[in-house]
């Protein structure tokens, strides 16, 4: 099993719609680098 980490461990970035930070999660894991929206809310706002 791997290590467990703790919440406050993991990376962050903001979300340049919401302006909220949002924490790494293991679904993104192999394309963390071009996740830019913390929610697919976000993602169609910043369309629009």
């Amino acid at each position: 099993m791997g290590r467990m980490r703790k919440k406050s461990d993991l990376p962050e970035k903001m979300c340049p719609v919401c302006a909220r930070p949002f924490t790494w999660r293991k679904k993104w894991e192999k394309v963390w680098d071009e996740v830019k929206y913390c929610s697919a809310r976000c993602r169609r706002a910043a369309r629009g």
